[in-house]
């Protein structure tokens, strides 16, 4: 598993779905300052990466929790590599609003899905994981077993941790924080001196730069 952990965080890096800028740091929506900047949606532009995603979700999906009857997507950045991998497996799909829609039907999933059925859940990032259960806690409240999720990348957080053990979800996710750091030191895209700023913050992001 390290070999691929450390394979995707290669190549978030190199189509710059990930950035890393300890001495030029990010402000997130939240107003926490980062030295890491996450957008995976990139990856959809790019085939060879889209597919190298596509098939190690199917490859941990299948490993970790046999065939589902439903693959869901948590709205909006993992609908669509949640569709390929639904294609890939043969299974139906849906997606999950983060809240319900004001209008119209009020979904909060949208498409298709019966009480009882097994579901993995897909995302693309995983910070605290609040806004990942939300989705969750919609399908668990359609009568639907969920029987965990996958994500592409995580912070590796210790609330996020924290926050998916209390929900009782198993989480899997193809690359995390200490493989990107591992990865952009043997690339040279980080030096030595910028590791103690990068793990500084994974350890109290809300007050770094405070």
């Amino acid at each position: 598993m390290e070999n691929i952990e450390k394979k995707i965080a290669q190549s978030l890096l190199q189509i710059k779905a990930i950035k890393l800028q300890p001495a030029n740091h990010f402000t997130w929506a939240s107003g926490w300052k980062s030295p890491i900047y996450c957008d995976n949606r990139k990856t959809l532009s790019f085939p060879e990466i889209r597919k190298e995603i596509k098939d190690a979700f199917v490859k941990v999906i299948e490993k970790e929790f046999g065939k589902p009857d439903y693959i869901a997507g948590v709205a909006t950045g993992a609908i669509a590599i949640g569709v390929l991998v639904a294609e890939a497996m043969g299974l139906p799909f849906v997606y999950v609003r983060p809240k319900p829609k004001e209008h119209g039907l009020g979904n909060m999933i949208e498409g298709q899905i019966e009480a009882g059925k097994k579901v993995v859940v897909v995302e693309d990032l995983i910070s605290t994981g609040k806004s990942s259960l939300i989705a969750v806690e919609a399908l668990r409240n359609a009568e639907v077993d969920v029987l965990g999720m996958v994500a592409i990348f995580t912070y590796g957080f210790q609330l996020s941790k924290q926050n998916f053990e209390k929900a009782k979800v198993k989480i899997n996710t193809l690359s995390n924080y200490d493989a990107l750091i591992s990865s952009a030191l043997d690339s040279g895209y980080v030096k030595e001196p910028d590791l103690e700023q990068l793990r500084a913050w994974r350890k109290d992001p809300e007050n770094w730069k405070k």
